[in-house]
């Protein structure tokens, strides 16, 4: 029983160190953000809307006419709501324009900067922004310990002010 116990929980160890990475956010460093890219006339193939990010898949035509499947992230959808994209805003079989950031290893794979729509709409300002806001306002509610490098002085909070 003590054998079958310390296996158990041995196991259960393992487990944990093999998949912690998984849990594990990562940055924007994978993206090169010192030129955004700019992909015109791109049909939408899906956009995968959830959490962590929204991916946006659509084929672009290279120089020679080729197509590239691409496949690029944008924020969590409750954040890119608050740019008026939402879960039906851009459907599979859209015609858009792509402004993003590519990876660094040239794969067809790249981070959200904008999507801009056939009629004009726009969503994001073109900037990689990654996972927290670009710019903190001053102004802040019950935004606990990851508001506090907003902060003007680095404040934490208790989540009860």
């Amino acid at each position: 029983m003590k054998t079958k116990l310390i296996t158990v929980f041995a196991s259960l160890v393992g487990l944990l160190v093999v998949c912690s990475p998984m849990f594990a956010h990562h940055g924007s460093a994978s993206y090169d953000d010192s030129k955004a890219v700019v992909l015109k006339n791109v049909t939408v193939t899906k956009v995968n809307w959830g959490n962590p990010h929204t991916l946006l898949l659509f084929d672009a035509k290279d120089d020679q006419g080729n197509v590239k499947h691409w496949v690029a992230e944008a924020n969590a959808g409750s954040a890119i709501s608050a740019s008026g994209w939402t879960r039906t805003a851009i459907q599979p079989g859209d015609t858009v324009t792509v402004v993003l950031y590519a990876a660094r290893n040239g794969q067809p794979i790249g981070r959200v900067g904008k999507v801009v729509l056939a009629n004009g709409k726009e969503f994001g300002d073109g900037s990689l922004i990654g996972d927290r806001p670009s710019v903190c306002d001053q102004d802040f509610g019950n935004g606990g310990n990851e508001s506090a490098a907003c902060r003007p002085d680095g404040r934490k909070t208790n989540n009860k002010e």
